[in-house]
């Protein structure tokens, strides 16, 4: 089988009212955003290459913010710019698993 895209993202930027914790209230919007922008200024974007998707709750709020990247079903946490970059360089772009990051 053949996938659509060699690597789909999800990340998690469901909003939960206050107090309860959430992805979005670590900025997962901003970097899902940036994320993209990112894969689509490297030529990564479209069939056949990666597709960066906001999702809703993905259920893993504790180990947030998440995301899972697809078809390997790898999980992701992540603070800043600098982390979202070493997603894409190591595991989007040469297949390597980011072991600091991995949740």
């Amino acid at each position: 089988m053949n996938p659509y895209f060699k690597h789909h993202v999800f990340v998690c930027c469901n909003q939960r009212a206050a107090p309860d914790s959430c992805c979005n209230n670590h900025g997962a919007s901003d970097l899902q955003t940036y994320a993209k922008e990112q894969i689509k200024a490297l030529g990564l974007s479209g069939a056949g290459n990666i597709r960066i998707n906001k999702s809703g709750c993905l259920g893993r709020c504790d180990d947030g913010p998440v995301l899972v990247v697809y078809p390997e079903g790898t999980w992701y946490t992540f603070v800043d710019k600098e982390d979202i970059d070493e997603i894409i360089r190591e595991h989007l772009q040469n297949d390597r698993i980011v072991e600091r990051l991995k949740v």
